[in-house]
């Protein structure tokens, strides 16, 4: 997969997979109302393409983030840096917007999504900063070991 910013493929499937994420949890929206309205025929169809949605959408992240080059540590910083994206640019940008057309409730919504990303971000800095600790110590232990494994070796080839 190609990781330039400019290729047409990347932005494709960065669009896809943002339409089948969009379409997973509209189509559950829907199944609730569906439910609600006491149409569960209709909520357990729009269940059903829910769930295909996210089967798609994981086949185009399987592209996006290949699993041999997406450490949990990678992952970890994906995450903190949407998050940060959301909580610093994206929704304070949208929350001015709404302010601007008088639509105070969205203005609302987007407060409070400013303040969750922004304990996400945190949230995700606190454990990638506790697995660059672990993953430390792990290589100390490890090179511990393979030390005395080829200590092991010389002896034993000395003999």
């Amino acid at each position: 997969m190609a990781d330039t910013p400019d290729s047409i493929t990347l932005k494709n499937l960065q669009t896809a997979f943002a339409a089948e994420a969009m379409a997973h949890l509209k189509y559950r929206y829907f199944a609730k109302l569906a439910r609600a309205a006491g149409a569960p025929e209709i909520a357990r169809l729009f269940e059903e393409t829910a769930e295909q949605e996210v089967l798609h959408a994981f086949g185009h992240l399987d592209l996006l983030y290949p699993r041999d080059r997406t450490t949990p540590a990678r992952a970890l910083a994906l995450a903190l840096e949407s998050e940060q994206h959301e909580y610093e640019e994206m929704y304070p940008e949208f929350r001015a917007a709404a302010l601007a057309e008088g639509e105070r409730l969205a203005a609302g919504e987007f407060d409070e999504q400013i303040g969750e990303s922004a304990e996400h971000a945190a949230a995700f800095r606190r454990m990638l900063e506790t697995a660059a600790k672990r993953f430390g110590a792990l290589a100390n232990v490890e090179e511990r070991h393979a030390s005395g494994y080829r200590a092991a070796l010389a002896r034993h080839l000395d003999e």
